[in-house]
């Protein structure tokens, strides 16, 4: 929940009527006392599931804001870590508050738009915590081919995601109304604000995943439970790239 160190209503309402990227540059300060920071615990599980496979020669933190999954990674890989978001106050945050423990692995700041990445061929791993609701659903082929297209060969691409709730949980109705409210906003309103929660299902993102060449595995997040049908309340998509 946001905390007394949290943005305003005020800051929140400036926020909301800002683009996407100005949106996040007027977060920036207060981000990491917001809930939208993805909690420790997510990245804590990402990365030792992660553990086993590496460690990695390069990795990268797509649309990082301030740094806190570039901290999960850099155990995980040997020569270099770099963190990449197109709002410049997010990686002004990043940069003061992440440091590498020694010499390697190397770390790096790129302020690049995630659909117009500029890389080729530069990483072993890719992650990503909590962006994907700034991108449209037409935006995901576009998206995951600028992943494929930064990886090396047998790279990995690798992110948490939730399972929906379900019609009786209070937190699908938010997510509803929360969506339905910025569809108007965005309708009414320029410029427009991309933050959508419900328009990454893992059938339609998974399809894109292996279109744009990527082989996918699900793997259950046990630690965050089960729900009544057996299925986890989270899992880790791990997409390699041929």
């Amino acid at each position: 929940m946001f905390t007394s160190q949290g943005p305003s209503l005020r800051d929140l309402a400036a926020q909301a009527l800002s683009s996407t990227e100005h949106g996040y540059d007027l977060l920036a300060p207060t981000f990491d006392h917001t809930p939208f920071r993805t909690p420790d615990r997510v990245l804590a599980a990402t990365a030792a599931a992660l553990r086993p496979l590496g460690p990695f020669p390069a990795g990268l933190d797509l649309c990082c804001g301030t740094g806190a999954g570039v901290e999960a990674l850099l155990p995980l890989c040997r020569e270099r870590v770099t963190g990449v978001d197109f709002s410049a106050g997010m990686l002004a945050r990043a940069r003061a508050a992440v440091t590498a423990p020694g010499a390697r692995p190397a770390l790096d700041w790129v302020r690049a738009d995630a659909r117009a990445l500029p890389f080729d061929g530069a990483f072993d791993l890719a992650v990503s915590f909590g962006a994907f609701g700034h991108f449209l659903p037409a935006e995901r082929p576009g998206l995951f081919a600028q992943v494929h297209r930064a990886l090396r060969p047998g790279g990995l691409f690798a992110f948490p995601l939730g399972a929906p709730p379900p019609p009786t949980s209070p937190w699908y109705w938010a997510t509803l109304g929360f969506d339905a409210a910025m569809r108007v906003r965005n309708a009414l309103w320029r410029p427009r604000f991309v933050m959508y929660y419900r328009t990454f299902p893992l059938a339609g993102v998974r399809a894109d995943l292996e279109r744009a060449g990527f082989a996918v595995e699900l793997w259950p997040l046990e630690g965050f439970g089960r729900r009544a049908d057996g299925s986890p309340r989270c899992r880790l998509v791990v997409a390699r790239r041929a």
